[in-house]
C-alpha cells in the first residue's frame, strides 16, 4: 500500500512539474526570453538629430499636415523642429529647420502640439536600429522616420531627389539671362515661371509680361502640365519639360545654382537661360504668424506618396 502511494505521489509531482514547464515555456515563447527595453521614448527620439520622413513608406489613408510638410523633424528638449523647406536646407537651425511646435512623449505616446496644425497624438513604435513608426490612432495611418545625425546627413541628396518641391517654393521665377549663343526660338519670348503646388504637383504657369514686374502682379498667359527627370549618374542635373499645346514641348537640362537661381539649357536651341526666384515662400513663418494667403496657394501641403496624388498642401507665405 505505502509502495502504491509513492508511486501515485510521485506521478503527481512529475505531472504538476512538467504541466509548470510546459507553461514556463510557451510564457517565454510568446514574450521572449531576452531583457525587456530599457530605452525611454525620448531618449529614443534623441538618438538621433535628424528624422527623416519617408513619405512614400506611409502605410494608411489619413494625413498628418505637419509631417506631409516636413523633410525631417528634430525632438529637442520639448521643441519640435523641422526642415519644410528645400531652400536654405542644412542651414536653417544649424540644420534643424525652424521652430514648429511642442511636444511631450511618455510610455510610447508622443503628443505633439504644431504651431499651425494643432494637436496630434500617435504610438511610437521602435522598427529597427535607426527607424520609428508613429501610428496616430485618429486617422490610422503610419508615417516611417528613419534617424541620422546632421554630421552624416545628405542635404544634398535629399534637395535634389525633391527638386521639383524647390521649384514650388517661389511666388514666380523672372528669367535674367539669355546666352547670346544659340537659335531664336519661342521660349525666348517667355520671361516668368510659376511651378504650383497641390493636386499632381504637374501644372505650370508662364508669362511674357516685361522683366521687373512685381511677382505678384505677373499675368499668366498660359497654363499647362512640367515634368522633372532624372539623368543617369548626375543627382546634381535634372531635366524639365514644359508642355505647351500650341508649339509642342520644351524640353531643358535643369542645373541649380544656388538657393534662388536655376539654369535653363534648351538643347534644341542651344540657348541657355537663367532664372531668379521672387517672392519666396516658407511653409511654417519661424514665429508661427499668418499671412494672407493667395488663392493658388491655399490649401496645399508639402508632400504626399507617389500613388497618392489628391492630397492638398497648406503652405504660409513668409
Amino acid at each position: 500500500m505505502k509502495t502504491v502511494k509513492l508511486l501515485l505521489s510521485f506521478a503527481l509531482i512529475s505531472t504538476l512539474f512538467t504541466s509548470c514547464y510546459r507553461e514556463e515555456v510557451i510564457v517565454e515563447e510568446y514574450y521572449g526570453s531576452g531583457p525587456e527595453p530599457t530605452i525611454s521614448i525620448n531618449q529614443l527620439l534623441n538618438s538621433y538629430e535628424l528624422w527623416y520622413v519617408d513619405i512614400n513608406s506611409t502605410l494608411g489613408y489619413g494625413t498628418t499636415p505637419f509631417l506631409q510638410k516636413a523633410f525631417t523633424i528634430s525632438f529637442r528638449n520639448g521643441v519640435l523642429y523641422a526642415n519644410n523647406n528645400l531652400v536654405g536646407i542644412g542651414a536653417n537651425g544649424n540644420g534643424y529647420g525652424i521652430d514648429v511646435g511642442v511636444y511631450d512623449a511618455y510610455n510610447m505616446i508622443l503628443d505633439v502640439d504644431h504651431d499651425i496644425d494643432g494637436f496630434e497624438t500617435f504610438d511610437v513604435y521602435q522598427i529597427d536600429g535607426n527607424t520609428i513608426e508613429l501610428y496616430n490612432p485618429n486617422n490610422d495611418t503610419s508615417y516611417f522616420l528613419d534617424g541620422y545625425q546632421r554630421s552624416n546627413f545628405d542635404y544634398d541628396f535629399v534637395f535634389y531627389d525633391n527638386i521639383h518641391y524647390f521649384l514650388q517654393e517661389y511666388e514666380a521665377w523672372e528669367k535674367i539671362y539669355t546666352s547670346e549663343y544659340g537659335a531664336l526660338n519661342e521660349f525666348d519670348n517667355e520671361n516668368y515661371l510659376q511651378f504650383l503646388a497641390g493636386g499632381n504637383d504637374s501644372e505650370f504657369r508662364s508669362s511674357q509680361d516685361p522683366s521687373g514686374t512685381n511677382a505678384n502682379n505677373v499675368y499668366w498667359d498660359y497654363t499647362g502640365l512640367y515634368g522633372v527627370g532624372n539623368v543617369s549618374n548626375n543627382i546634381y542635373l535634372k531635366t524639365l519639360t514644359l508642355d505647351y499645346d500650341y508649339f509642342d514641348n520644351e524640353f531643358f537640362e535643369l542645373s541649380v545654382i544656388n538657393d534662388g537661381k536655376i539654369e535653363l539649357y534648351h538643347p534644341s536651341s542651344g540657348t541657355a537661360y537663367e532664372f531668379v526666384g521672387r517672392g519666396y515662400i516658407q511653409y511654417l513663418k519661424p514665429d508661427g504668424s499668418k499671412d494672407k494667403i493667395d488663392a493658388a496657394k491655399d490649401g496645399k501641403l508639402r508632400k504626399f506618396k507617389k500613388e497618392k496624388v489628391d492630397n492638398p498642401r497648406e503652405s504660409i507665405r513668409g
